[in-house]
């Protein structure tokens, strides 16, 4: 499955992503924020090939993204998860998007969109797009109701 991850820094788009390793066996204290490495695989236990690919997308465009060729990554075998998905520029068939913020409390919130946003381009810098009508979980200005909104425990 593939994991795309859209939010602010701070969000807790790479805590998210160490909890999810963690939850497949791998040590969360190995997960870290690919930003300069771009990707990192971590192989599954059990081997057998099965690995997690986590992609940070924070540093590039969407035309160098797309010419560093993750699709193959993205539509291959294996767990996957893309920090800053806003700036792909395909859209990835039947991942699913999450959308993660820090409210005025300090707690981290995460919704899922009910589809990936449209395919980012360099002129846009792939901001992210409020989803289509008729979402009962979306204002008539588009953005989540309060109510959509995942409350996570306080940070220890």
């Amino acid at each position: 499955g593939c994991l795309l991850l859209y939010g602010a820094l701070g969000a807790g788009k790479t805590v998210l992503a160490q909890g999810v390793a963690e939850g497949l066996g791998i040590d969360p204290r190995e997960v870290q924020s690919p930003t300069f490495a771009l990707l990192r695989e971590h192989e599954l236990p059990g081997g057998e090939g099965a690995r997690l690919a986590h992609l940070d997308l924070y540093r590039l465009s969407p035309g160098e993204a797309a010419a560093c060729g993750f699709e193959e990554v993205l539509l291959g075998p294996g767990v996957k998860i893309v920090e800053w998905a806003e700036r792909l520029p395909f859209v990835v068939p039947g991942a699913l998007a999450l959308t993660l913020r820090e409210a005025a409390s300090g707690r981290r919130e995460i919704a899922e969109l009910d589809r990936q946003p449209e395919p980012a381009s360099d002129g846009d810098a792939g901001g992210l797009r409020p989803a289509g009508e008729g979402d009962p979980r979306r204002s008539e200005s588009g953005t989540l109701k309060p109510e959509s909104w995942i409350h996570l425990p306080e940070r220890k």
